[in-house]
Formats: structure tokens, C-alpha cells, sequence
């Protein structure tokens, strides 16, 4: 049975992360990170072409060589990127003693959390996990998912966020119920955003808002 996991996304801007391993797996792992503004360094006796261009742009720090007992110190998350499972053992041990979370790929048995397959539309991010369990799975609902998601789709986001930080900010947000929010985002406001007539977007989802507060209000 897979394990139950609490899912989080994790703020990492400026954070220092430690990556273990120089290959295709290390560099997963640190485009991932760099692309959530993290500070990676990696720790691997050599680097492949694409994470030695990374260092020498100084987008990473590199310890060129092998993982020793500290390196971990000061350490937001560690990421173990080799295929040595008895290496895995030990930096999970390390990590656990020092409270480091860490992540092994795809070695589910010495990871303190695991990676979801991600569905990126900016604003919206989607994480879809099967618990370790079937990643392969995760990978093909991320596909579905990212041909599901369409244009409108981040423009309604960016859309609803606007307007929650303006309610926010005259102190209406939390009178407002949340079935309200999601009957108010229908397909008529899809179609607005879609004919590019955002502001008649806008305006429709305020006037439904506000009928809602009134509603809570009596």
C-alpha cells in the first residue's frame, strides 16, 4: 500500500539546498530547484555538461567531491540523486539526525517526503502523487491534465487572485462563503476571458460577489 503523505508546496526563494550527485538525476533535481529560487550547491567528484554550464554560470555552487558528514548543515532540503540505495541509507540517517528533510529519487524507503509529477499554468500549479506507488501514473494524469488546462484557465486564476486581494484589502474577504466563489466562476466568465474582455469579466464577478455578501449579510 502506498504511504499517506501530507502534501505542501515548500517556499524555497534564497533557501540553501544540498543536491548529492553530478548526473541526469542531480540535474532534474536542480533545474527543478532553480526554477523555485533556491540556492543549490551540489556535492559530486564530477558534473555532466549541462551542471558544469549551470556552475561556471555560477546558477549553482559546486563541492567537487564526494558527500562528507556536514554537508548538510544549514540545509533547507537535501536531495539524493544517485542510484546507490545503500548511499541512500546513509544520507538519510545523516539527514534524520540533523532534521534535514531529504528526498532519494526514486528509492521511496529512504525519502522524508517525494516529489509529485507538476502541472505548471501559471498562476495555477498542480501536484499529482500516487504515494510513491505508480509514477508512471502521476506522469500520465500530468499529461491529461496539462491538455485540459487551457489559457482561460490561468487567466481566471489571475483573475479571482486580483479580486480576492482587493476584497481583502477593504476587509470583505472572509465575509464572502466559499460555495459563493466557486458558483461565481462559471463558463460565462470563461468566455468573457476568453474574447479577451476582461474588465465585463471583472465586473461580473464583483456583482456576484457582492450579491453573495449581501445574501450572508441577511
Amino acid at each position: 500500500m502506498a504511504r499517506e503523505y501530507y502534501p505542501v508546496f515548500f517556499d524555497l526563494q534564497g533557501r540553501s539546498v544540498l543536491v548529492v550527485g553530478g548526473g541526469q538525476l542531480a540535474l532534474e533535481k536542480v533545474q527543478g530547484l532553480l526554477a523555485a529560487q533556491a540556492a543549490v550547491t551540489v556535492v559530486a567528484p564530477a558534473l555532466n555538461e549541462e551542471l558544469a554550464s549551470l556552475r561556471n554560470e555560477g546558477q549553482i555552487q559546486h563541492l567537487a567531491r564526494e558527500y562528507q558528514q556536514g554537508d548538510m548543515h544549514g540545509r533547507a532540503l537535501v536531495m539524493a540523486a544517485g542510484d546507490d540505495r545503500s548511499a541512500n541509507q546513509s544520507l538519510h540517517a545523516d539527514a534524520r539526525d540533523i532534521g534535514v528533510p531529504l528526498n532519494a529519487a526514486d528509492d521511496p524507503a529512504n525519502c522524508d517526503f517525494i516529489l509529485p509529477a507538476v502541472v505548471r499554468k501559471p498562476p495555477l500549479t498542480l501536484a499529482i502523487s500516487t504515494g510513491g506507488g505508480s509514477p508512471a501514473m502521476a506522469r500520465r494524469i500530468r499529461e491529461e491534465l496539462t491538455d485540459y488546462l487551457d489559457a482561460e484557465t490561468s487567466s481566471l486564476a489571475e483573475l479571482v487572485a486580483e479580486v480576492r486581494a482587493e476584497l481583502r484589502g477593504r476587509g470583505l474577504f472572509r465575509s464572502i462563503p466559499a460555495e459563493s466563489w466557486q458558483s461565481a466562476m462559471d463558463g460565462q466568465l470563461r468566455i468573457l476571458l476568453a474574447q479577451r474582455r476582461r474588465d465585463e469579466a471583472k465586473a461580473l464577478l464583483m456583482t456576484r460577489l457582492r450579491a453573495a455578501m449581501a445574501e450572508s449579510d441577511q
